[in-house]
């Protein structure tokens, strides 16, 4: 007989975390195990009911949810963590893949998507809303959830300008082929390549454009594509 997957909701609006407990425990292969309000007293219920997966809302009023995972992490590595949010930012998504978290939901999913989030994570899935499955930022945030590269980082505070200026470096345009198209002076385009090569940690324009080429979950159209993240 398969496994239960043993479930705890760390949710501290009353009507959501019922709601959320009440359309969940119909399913056989759910077991509900609590329904914490905040983030201490989770913890300490974890120690003790050792759940599989844990509901955890991102805007919880008395505690900090990131926080919160990063700790849940250090001392459950095995409990996977679902991330619950109206609308995350897509700076939110990534923090919380680096701190841990294996999946997010949407808090107005239908119940299917609820339980095939759940299911999904508790064999060990990583799950992003179905709104960023196909974008370039889920690619990235693939990247965070592998370990990424040491330059991902300067990579997503890119100006919008400097990501121009990476997309043609990648299509092998000199500095000066650069200004013409982006119609700004050749030392501006210099000194663009010069703070790229700073941000990523590169030495070169040939570091730059491999960076931009090597990676198919970095496509070459990275200067127009990923959003600025100001974290």
């Amino acid at each position: 007989m398969k496994k239960k997957i043993k479930l705890l909701v760390i949710e501290d609006n009353p009507l959501l975390r019922e709601g959320i407990t009440g359309m969940l425990k119909p399913h056989r292969d759910i077991k509900i195990l609590a329904a914490p309000v905040d983030g201490e007293s989770s913890v300490l219920k974890i120690h003790r009911l050792k759940p599989n997966v844990i509901l955890l809302d991102l805007g919880l009023r008395s505690q900090n949810s990131l926080h919160i995972v990063e700790i849940l992490k250090k001392e459950f590595p095995a409990t996977r963590i679902i991330v619950m949010d109206l609308a995350p930012a897509q700076g939110d998504i990534l923090q919380f893949i680096r701190a841990g978290a294996s999946g997010f939901i949407l808090k107005d999913a239908t119940l299917d998507v609820f339980l095939d989030t759940i299911r999904a994570v508790s064999t060990g899935a990583k799950v992003l809303p179905p709104l960023l499955n196909e974008s370039v930022f889920s690619q990235i945030v693939e990247h965070a959830i592998r370990g990424g590269k040491p330059a991902l980082k300067g990579a997503l505070k890119m100006t919008k300008r400097e990501r121009e200026v990476i997309g043609l470096i990648s299509d092998d345009m000199t500095n000066k082929q650069i200004g013409q198209r982006l119609h700004i002076a050749t030392y501006t385009v210099k000194s663009h390549v010069h703070n790229i090569m700073e941000k990523l940690a590169l030495h070169s324009r040939l570091e730059v454009a491999n960076f931009a080429n090597a990676d198919s979950s970095l496509p070459r159209r990275i200067a127009k594509s990923i959003s600025i993240l100001n974290h």
